[in-house]
């Protein structure tokens, strides 16, 4: 038979075993041990962690992927962090790792994601080409918490109290005054320039219709500059352009020549000139004697009584011609013999 210090014995051992294997298992669960071979491990690369803890978790797209499994100094001050994700989730392309608050209680996680898909942050991204190795480690950077956006904060509202405590020194009452001022002065000249620009709209449509003519006949100019252009194309390809310079050669040639002749021609009508002008010259001095009863002519003109005898025998002549035709025998008698 058994004895009872055996039995005692035995469930004491039994016991301690069942304790430690709970206490094992218990301590696996907890860390999340890979019993399995299903988890594989990256290491990440930065210069700082956060508030990043030893069991936080891995995200990839917003899922759960893993958790970190180890944080340690590195070389010349570079952070390593062992990851531990499920062999079945891929990774992105370019992947690089953002430690981040993952609620405002506190709780950090680790989220892989796309080089392409960081935030347009110059700080971040020049801390992420930074932790770049050419090894199969991850670059990683820390994206400011709630508790560094609050300070930051902060420090701007108390910038911001700042400019408003000086703008309230500054903004007086004869400030004040003189903005009313600038403001009436704004508005005058805002007056101002509108009837200005009313004015100038009208000269500019004025102007624009001139233009606008202007460029309707410059537009014709061009059509009619074109069409010669053809024409005289078209009289090149002819041969009429060389007959009308033929032409015009011999035009010119007689046009030379009448010229010439014409120049002959004043020259005589100039000796003519000095010859007609002399024989001027002498009829007045002729005509001038004349007048002055000089010389037989000037003595028959200037007689009055050479007048009044002509006129007599012009009457006489009359009366004996009268006379002849009505006794033509008394004057002319015909003997046959």
């Amino acid at each position: 038979m058994t004895t009872p210090k055996r039995v005692s014995d035995f469930v004491v051992g039994a016991t301690v075993l069942v304790v430690t294997i709970v206490v094992v298992g218990t301590v696996l669960w907890l860390k999340q041990a890979d019993l399995s071979g299903k988890t594989r491990h990256l290491l990440v690369r930065t210069r700082d962690v956060g508030g990043v803890a030893l069991g936080n978790p891995v995200v990839i797209r917003g899922v759960r992927s893993g958790q970190i499994e180890s944080i340690a100094l590195g070389e010349r001050g570079w952070v390593v962090l062992k990851l531990g994700i499920d062999r079945g989730v891929p990774l992105p392309s370019d992947p690089v790792v953002l430690l981040a608050a993952a609620s405002l209680f506190g709780e950090w996680q680790a989220t892989i994601t796309e080089a392409t898909a960081l935030p347009a942050d110059r700080e971040l991204r020049a801390a992420i080409n930074e932790s770049r190795t050419s090894s199969d480690t991850l670059p990683g950077a820390v994206l400011p918490d709630i508790a560094q956006l609050t300070t930051v904060a902060g420090r701007i509202a108390g910038d911001v109290a700042k400019v408003a405590d000086r703008v309230q020194v500054a903004f007086d009452d004869q400030a004040a005054r003189e903005l009313r001022a600038s403001i009436r002065n704004f508005s005058r000249l805002s007056e101002q320039l509108a009837s200005t620009v009313q004015l100038q709209s009208k000269n500019l449509d004025r102007i624009s219709s001139d233009v606008q003519r202007g460029l309707t006949r410059i537009n014709a100019a061009a059509a009619n500059l074109n069409a010669f252009s053809s024409r005289v194309d078209s009289a090149t390809s002819g041969r009429e352009l060389q007959l009308i310079m033929a032409n015009s050669q011999a035009a010119a040639k007689e046009l030379l020549a009448a010229t010439t002749h014409l120049r002959e021609v004043a020259e005589k009508l100039d000796r003519t000139e000095g010859r007609l002008s002399s024989a001027v010259s002498q009829a007045d001095s002729i005509f001038g004697k004349v007048n002055a009863g000089r010389g037989t002519l000037g003595m028959l003109v200037n007689d009055p009584a050479l007048f009044v005898q002509s006129d007599s025998l012009v009457r006489e002549l009359r009366a004996l011609v009268a006379d002849v035709q009505r006794n033509p025998k008394r004057y002319i008698n015909v003997r046959v013999f």
